[in-house]
């Protein structure tokens, strides 16, 4: 019965992975949240269970939520002050069904704006918007009423759409951009640079001392030509898909230097996220090089 038990766990894995990710931004943290929702379905009579999936989320978003709540309390790590952190494949183009499956995953981008959100609103936003969750079955997790949980929602929907980036979901349309932005940082261009930017793109930089750097606006993000000129040619520098967008893995001697997130949509970039904060980079599951 164990091991029954345990192949039907397995088979909802991806998923709850998949929806913890969205609710903490981290993949260390998603797998405990499933780990800790497996233990609670081994203390559980699984006979009584008619739907173990939507069970298995139910437990999942509760998990979540507590580790939310306790995150906003202690107001410790919180992801206002850090960038989440990434999933990261190379680029190298010859796994279509993997790339498909990427571009649907959530970009860093979109996690930034999810953890502006309180508990409640996130855990309402995630799995009705982006696991489909009727509202009747949110409402518990919440201890609220449907009504009330759809609301939540739906205020949680304005705050993200009005700060998401735009985003042009062709992945070989960002490839083309992200590649004209590394020639440019490499040739120390500036006005091929600027070509390139959005005039509202935002750069959030974090290397892990004094919290997230936010620039605004193409010329300011031009500025930094001479720091994206030094990473472009100074390190060997690889495509990769960050977070289900085209993006950048920059190493040295095999050490991961930083990780960059681009959001591009009619062929100009309105939102660079990079992640350079050495002592986090060492301890993601980064491709090798």
């Amino acid at each position: 019965m164990d091991e029954y038990l345990a192949d039907r766990f397995e088979t909802h894995r991806a998923h709850l992975v998949a929806v913890a990710y969205r609710m903490l931004g981290s993949p260390a943290e998603a797998e405990d949240a499933v780990q800790e929702a497996w233990l609670r379905l081994a203390r559980t009579d699984a006979d009584g269970i008619d739907n173990l999936g939507g069970w298995l989320t139910t437990a999942v978003s509760r998990v979540c939520l507590d580790v939310l709540r306790s995150r906003r309390a202690r107001r410790e790590d919180s992801f206002g002050e850090q960038l989440p952190d990434p999933v990261v494949r190379l680029d190298d183009g010859t796994d279509p069904e993997q790339q498909a499956m990427l571009a649907d995953s959530v970009g860093i981008a979109l996690l930034v704006v999810l953890e502006s959100l309180n508990p409640a609103e996130r855990l309402a936003f995630v799995l009705h918007d982006m696991f489909a969750l009727p509202y009747d079955e949110i409402a518990p997790i919440l201890g609220k009423t449907p009504g009330a949980a759809k609301m939540i929602a739906s205020r949680a929907r304005r705050r993200v759409q009005g700060g998401a980036p735009r985003l042009d979901p062709d992945l070989p349309r960002q490839r083309r951009a992200v590649a004209a932005f590394l020639a440019a940082a490499r040739d120390g261009s500036f006005d091929d640079l600027l070509s390139l930017l959005d005039p509202d793109v935002v750069l959030r930089a974090d290397a892990g001392a004094g919290g997230i750097q936010i620039i605004r606006g193409a010329s300011a993000v031009a500025g930094l030509l001479d720091t994206f000129h030094r990473f472009a040619n100074q390190y060997d520098v690889t495509h990769a898909v960050v977070n289900g967008v085209a993006g950048l893995l920059s190493t040295a001697d095999g050490a991961p230097m930083s990780v960059i997130a681009f959001s591009v949509a009619d062929d100009k970039i309105t939102a660079i996220d990079l992640l350079a904060d050495r002592t986090r980079l060492a301890t993601l599951p980064l491709p090798a090089r």
